[in-house]
């Protein structure tokens, strides 16, 4: 096992954001499909599919996704859509963002390499903090 953590870097972008699990729950409840086909991605939604309380793990995709959009400062929208990041699962368990080819341009132009992502959930709330972060540059 790896447990090793990536080269430091500079840090060029934060973001965070906390959301309602009930929030999400009424949503998906009021717009269903349509609401998960604009939202998450395939992975993300078999991912969250699967577990016994699927609105806390939605919630914290939610949350990533308006954290990384914080990170871009671009907000969701012409630059960053809500597809363009998915959310997944390393060898650990850890939560790691995949990135569509529009997401990788702005990444490359900001001159980021990566982007770091934590969740967390409880019942209630599911929050994420992101970064954007250039690695190998000298210490």
């Amino acid at each position: 096992m790896n447990l090793s953590l990536p080269p430091g870097g500079i840090l060029l972008g934060l973001g965070c954001d906390i959301v309602e699990v009930n929030r999400i729950r009424e949503v998906l409840e009021r717009h269903g499909e349509r609401f998960l086909d604009r939202i998450f991605t395939a992975e993300e939604r078999a991912y969250c599919a699967g577990k016994p309380h699927p609105y806390q793990h939605y919630a914290a995709r939610w949350a990533a996704k308006e954290a990384i959009s914080k990170t871009f400062t671009t907000g969701i929208g012409a630059e960053l859509g809500w597809k363009s990041m998915s959310i997944y699962h390393g060898e650990r368990a850890e939560p790691l963002v995949r990135l569509d080819e529009k997401a990788q341009a702005l990444l490359a132009h900001i001159g980021a390499t990566h982007v770091l992502v934590s969740l967390s959930h409880t019942d209630t709330a599911a929050m994420a903090v992101a970064a954007l972060v250039k690695h190998g540059v000298p210490a």
